[in-house]
C-alpha cells in the first residue's frame, strides 16, 4: 500500500525557497568558473622615471617613456606642472632628421634631469597657431608687394582649416592687427593686402605686443605649436620695448620665431643680428634670401620645418610655481645632429 505524504503550504514554501537558493548558488559558481578561464588583463605599462637628483654636467639621458611614433595628430594633454618642448633636429648641412628615438636625446631642465618624461612624438602634427608679423615701415616699400604675395602663399600651403589658425599684424611706428585669429584663408589674405607701408620701425614693440596680446592667450590643456613668422630688416628705430623684453615675452608665450630678413645688401648688418638673436632664443631660425624673388623659398623652408619637428612633454624635477626662468639644455647624443629648441621658459605663478 503506497503511503501518500501530505504536505502543508508552509512545507511547499520552504521547498521552493531551497530550490531557488540552490539555483542561485549554481549560477554564481558557473560565473566564477567562467571568469577564471579568461586571461587576466595586464596592467598598462607605466613610464619609467628618471632620477631627480641634481646633475652638474650635461650627461643625463632623457627619461624613458613609452615610445610613440605618430604622424597624425597625437592626443596630448598637459598637466599644470608639465612642459611641452617642441624642437627640430638637423644635420650639419641643415637637412631635417625626423626619425630619431627618445633615447637619442638628453635633457636638462634648470640643470636637472626631468622627473618624468610623459610623451615623445616624432613628426608631430599638432594644431598650428601662427602670427604673420610684417614690417610695413618706409624702409621696405620697394619690396612690400613681394612680402605680401609670399606670406599669402605660405598660409595657403601650411594652414589646415579644421585645426590651424593665424592672425596678421603689420607694424611701422605702432603695431596694427589687420586680421584677428581665423582659419579663413580669404580673410587672412585680405588682412595682408590691407597693409600699407609708411613710417618708422618699432620692431620690438610689435614682437612684444603680438606675443602678449595674441600668442600668450592661445593656451589650453592640449598643446599647440605657436610660431611667429617675422618679415623685417631688423632695423628698429622707434620701439619703447627693449630687445630682451621682446624675447622674454616670446618665451612666456612659448612662441618660436622664424624671421625672414628683407635686407638684400651683401653685408650682414645690425638688423640681421637682431633677427638672429630672437630666432635662436626661441628655438626658431632666421633666413636670409639673396633677393626678394627668393623670399618664397624661405617660407617653404619654414613650412618644411614645421612638418619635421618633435614634441616632448615632461615633468620637471623640483618644479616651483614662482614665475622664474628655467633654462633648458637639450642635445642629441649623436653629435652629427644639431638640436634647435627654446633656451628656456618661465614657470607659472600660483
Amino acid at each position: 500500500m503506497t503511503r501518500k505524504l501530505l504536505t502543508t503550504p508552509a512545507t511547499r514554501i520552504r521547498r521552493r525557497e531551497t530550490r531557488l537558493t540552490l539555483f542561485a548558488l549554481a549560477a554564481a559558481l558557473s560565473a566564477a568558473a567562467l571568469a577564471a578561464q579568461q586571461p587576466a588583463t595586464p596592467p598598462s605599462a607605466q613610464p619609467a622615471q628618471a632620477p631627480a637628483t641634481q646633475q652638474t654636467a650635461p650627461q643625463p639621458p632623457v627619461a624613458e617613456a613609452a615610445e610613440q611614433t605618430d604622424v597624425s595628430t597625437p592626443t596630448i594633454r598637459l598637466g599644470v606642472n608639465e612642459v611641452n618642448l617642441i624642437f627640430t633636429v638637423t644635420d650639419k648641412h641643415g637637412h631635417y632628421n625626423p626619425n630619431l628615438q627618445q633615447s637619442d636625446f638628453a635633457l636638462l631642465d634648470d640643470q636637472k634631469a626631468p622627473a618624468k618624461v610623459n610623451s615623445f612624438h616624432q613628426q608631430i602634427n599638432l594644431p598650428l597657431r601662427v602670427g604673420i608679423v610684417i614690417d610695413a615701415s618706409t624702409s621696405i616699400r620697394s619690396r612690400f608687394q613681394f612680402e605680401q604675395q609670399s606670406a599669402t602663399e605660405f598660409l595657403l600651403q601650411i594652414l589646415k582649416a579644421k585645426s590651424d589658425r593665424a592672425f596678421v599684424m603689420g607694424f611701422d611706428v605702432t603695431p596694427s592687427v589687420t586680421q584677428d585669429w581665423t582659419s579663413n584663408i580669404d580673410a587672412l589674405e585680405t588682412g595682408i593686402n590691407r597693409l600699407r607701408p609708411g613710417g618708422g620701425t618699432a620692431l620690438f614693440d610689435a614682437v612684444y605686443t603680438a606675443c602678449r596680446d595674441k600668442l600668450l592667450t592661445e593656451r589650453g590643456p592640449e598643446p599647440v605649436r605657436k610660431a611667429m613668422v617675422l618679415l623685417s630688416d631688423g632695423d628698429d628705430n622707434q620701439s619703447r620695448v627693449h630687445p630682451d623684453e621682446a624675447i622674454k615675452e616670446c618665451q612666456r608665450a612659448e612662441t618660436i620665431i622664424y624671421a625672414i630678413s628683407t635686407n638684400w645688401t651683401p653685408s650682414r648688418g645690425k638688423g640681421d643680428k637682431v633677427l638672429t638673436d630672437m630666432a635662436e632664443a626661441t628655438g626658431g631660425q632666421v633666413f636670409f634670401p639673396p633677393s626678394v624673388e627668393e623670399m618664397s623659398n624661405s617660407f617653404h623652408d619654414i613650412e618644411e620645418e614645421l612638418r619635421s619637428q618633435y614634441a616632448l612633454t615632461y615633468t620637471p624635477a623640483d618644479f616651483k610655481y614662482d614665475g622664474s626662468f628655467r633654462p633648458i639644455y637639450l642635445y642629441c647624443n649623436d653629435r652629427r645632429y644639431i638640436v634647435r629648441a627654446k633656451k628656456g621658459y618661465f614657470a607659472p605663478r600660483q
